[in-house]
């Protein structure tokens, strides 16, 4: 099921944004192949940053091949020859010098969808510098715009570069790309950069370009107190996002507070005297009563959840949003499809564990795979 069924995908094992792509592209059905390393495999190498369940590894079968090996190299341009599309999170240059990028790939396959993922793209003076999300999205002007007036940048995890600038732009390219093989049939090469796609996700605040060192003063950033978190009297938060009039309103009925004795609602110079109002409404109760008072309001008032709430919440308990594959309660599939469902097919597999399967479906038989082993190129 879901609507990526009969697409196969080659996924070459990495960390961050590639894994995530290649979990999305498993969730909407694609048969995503993971080639992982040899030495992973054999157990003689470690994967920095890998960790135990990991939920972005379900979904998709694994095969073990030595890269750096030629027969491991032309393993891999056989799985190409049947493949829709391939994903890989290599600094530039590295698949090329294997001899697996998309020269050699696309002459195999000329339909081919290349998708790759880096911090600073393919190309540009930083394109061979080493980097993490907080670095791109530094670049990308979002870390300048996220934290509190008169305080450092915060990192909001790495979120805005690895994953919703960097995975979910690379899903994008290749769904479009996919779709333009089958309306044209020729393949091509999707160049993801984290830095851009975080760069793309700032597109709503460039009205605001002009204001500089503005960081935590605006609507939405903290500086307006009818959007932001309060402590209550349990330790815990409630996240408050009344921005609009009528729910502003909203806001104040639920606090008991009356808008006559109050600054103007946008008014920036009353907002101290409006945040001191709100946290000492907020300290009066617990979390979990102010969210039962907001029931039937428009306050746009939220729990702040941990992640050990989340699947008994009564929203996500309806929509199924936390399902428990393989006893790891995890995030299902977004978004949802009325006609082609997507499903978390499977946990994540061994290093490994469909090598011989998967080669033999890319046509190779099994004295071949026997061979392969024996000298290395796949395990």
């Amino acid at each position: 099921m879901g609507p990526l069924e009969g697409i196969r995908i080659i996924e070459l094992a990495g960390i961050g944004p590639v894994p995530f792509a290649g979990m999305v592209l498993a969730d909407m059905g694609a048969d995503v192949i993971r080639v992982d390393r040899a030495g992973v495999v054999k157990g003689t190498e470690t994967v920095p940053f890998q960790l135990a369940n990991d939920v972005m590894s379900r979904g998709r079968r694994s095969i073990g091949v030595d890269l750096k090996h030629p027969d491991g190299v032309a393993t891999l341009l056989t799985l190409v020859e049947g493949a829709d599309a391939l994903i890989e999170g290599f600094r530039p240059g590295v698949a090329e010098r294997l001899g697996i990028g998309p020269e050699p790939c696309l002459a195999r396959n000329p339909r081919l969808v290349y998708g790759r993922m880096t911090g600073w793209g393919q190309t540009g003076p930083l394109a061979q510098t080493a980097g993490h999300d907080i670095d791109y999205i530094a670049l990308a002007g979002v870390l300048g715009r996220i934290g509190r007036a008169g305080q450092p940048p915060t990192a909001p995890l790495n979120l805005v570069g690895d994953f919703g600038g960097g995975a979910v732009v690379l899903v994008c390219g290749v769904a479009c790309a996919l779709l333009h093989v089958a309306r044209h049939g020729a393949g091509q090469v999707v160049d993801a950069a984290m830095v851009d796609g975080a760069a793309l996700l700032m597109a709503p605040f460039f009205a605001g370009r002009d204001r500089p060192n503005s960081r935590g003063t605006g609507l939405l950033d903290t500086g307006a107190p009818f959007y932001d978190t309060y402590e209550t009297a349990d330790g815990r938060w409630v996240a408050v996002g009344a921005l609009e009039p009528k729910f502003y309103a909203d806001l104040l009925r639920l606090l008991s507070l009356d808008g006559a004795d109050l600054p103007g609602q946008m008014d920036p110079a009353g907002w101290p005297e409006l945040r001191a109002a709100f946290g000492q409404a907020f300290a009066t109760r617990t979390r979990d009563e102010w969210c039962a008072l907001a029931t039937g309001l428009d306050a746009c008032v939220a729990p702040v959840l941990e992640l050990d709430e989340l699947a008994g919440h009564p929203h996500h308990v309806a929509r199924r949003s936390f399902p428990d594959v393989a006893g790891e309660v995890q995030p299902g599939p977004a978004p949802r499809f009325s006609a082609t469902p997507a499903e978390v097919r499977w946990p994540p597999p061994d290093p490994g564990r469909d090598t011989d399967d998967g080669l033999a479906e890319a046509g190779l038989s099994p004295e071949d795979i026997c061979r392969l082993r024996d000298v290395g190129a796949v395990a």
